[in-house]
């Protein structure tokens, strides 16, 4: 296993937070940084912005001209191998006189990857693995999108200490306080799609958009709607942007402002696991779940869940109220679905918890 230095650990930390500058932007791309180091020095640094832009290594390349000639490149993923909307960044890295790349971790992409094996044969030193837990976490909608063919799906739930999530007639505005809410649309502008359902439709009449965060990019929204029952003049419809609807029935009529598409499953639902392949298709690498107790159970149910976001307000609803997810009972604790916690964190006066299927 490499041996990596202090000053290697260093430069890849400061590659991973030129990679978070992409966090809103890059998608579909992957967010990567890169960092151009020469006897020590920071020559050039630069990170990807959104696709079709140049990548994080030739943005470095432009920053450093001539002085990255013999300098080390820390790099949050290993360079492309292929020409899309720009030219592949192993060949530049070779071209500029890089002598040394370090990967934080290999690229997933089918068609992109196998940068190291260009830059090894052109000389230069190659080596992966330096923090690439932090960087696979980074991206980990685009990982999953090229190894997976489906979306990371982040389930989003704001709910009472209860468990509730709404009253018995389905509000839910407000449930939790504004800082939890300003947080809640930090996660929404880093999804590429937003997805709910139409009872929340029905009941909030959401506009499903980024507005508590500044973000140049609104994600894609998506309305589960099985029986087209949707209103013309539902908010999610006038906010502006990109609309999917995924129905279970062909539509009487075209709808204004959103792209349908008839996805039934065998109960004459809709097909969820389709849907996110569909995304995926699409180049959707998060898709952010914002929805009620009964979509959000059948997601869980169909294994369609990778991460919950659980803001909990230190309240009570009681029995009468929603849920956070419509499952069937359990006739043993054994079979409860588990989770393993990843953080948990206050803000203001509710609790934020990131959780993970166990």
């Amino acid at each position: 296993m490499t041996a990596f230095s202090p000053l290697d650990h260093a430069m890849m930390r400061r590659a991973l937070v030129l990679a978070e500058k992409g966090l809103y932007t890059a998608t579909p791309n992957p967010r990567v940084g890169c960092v151009l180091a020469r006897d020590g020095v920071v020559v050039g640094e630069g990170w990807h912005e959104n696709a079709g832009a140049p990548h994080a290594e030739a943005n470095a390349l432009a920053a450093a001209g001539a002085a990255a000639r013999g300098a080390t490149a820390y790099v949050s993923l290993e360079p492309c191998n292929h020409h899309g909307r720009t030219p592949p960044c192993a060949a530049a890295l070779v071209a500029a006189g890089v002598v040394r790349v370090v990967a934080a971790v290999r690229d997933p992409n089918p068609q992109a990857r196998d940068g190291a094996g260009t830059l090894a044969a052109a000389g230069v030193k190659v080596e992966h693995g330096l923090l690439e837990e932090e960087a696979r976490e980074l991206n980990i909608g685009f990982f999953s999108r090229m190894t997976r063919a489906r979306p990371w799906v982040r389930m989003k739930i704001a709910a009472t200490l209860d468990g509730r999530t709404a009253l018995a007639d389905g509000r839910s505005q407000w449930i939790t306080g504004p800082e939890a809410r300003r947080d809640g649309h930090h996660w929404r502008a880093r999804a590429c799609a937003l997805l709910t359902g139409i009872g929340t439709v029905k009941s909030d009449d959401p506009r499903l958009t980024v507005r508590e965060v500044e973000t140049p990019r609104q994600p894609l929204r998506v309305v589960v709607d099985s029986r087209v029952e949707i209103p013309q003049g539902a908010r999610i419809l006038q906010a502006g942007g990109q609309v999917l609807l995924f129905s279970a029935v062909a539509p009487k009529h075209a709808l204004k402002g959103a792209e349908q598409i008839v996805l039934p499953n065998p109960a004459g639902k809709v097909d969820l696991p389709g849907l996110l392949r569909e995304l995926a298709r699409r180049g959707v690498n998060e898709l952010h779940v914002e929805a009620g107790f009964r979509l959000n159970g059948s997601l869980v149910r169909e294994g369609c869940v990778d991460e919950f976001l659980l803001y909990l307000n230190p309240s009570f609803l009681g029995d009468g109220a929603q849920g956070m997810l419509d499952l069937p009972p359990f006739d043993s604790l054994d079979r409860r679905p588990r989770l393993a916690l990843r953080s948990v964190e206050r803000l203001g006066d509710d609790l934020r918890i990131l959780a993970r299927p166990a």
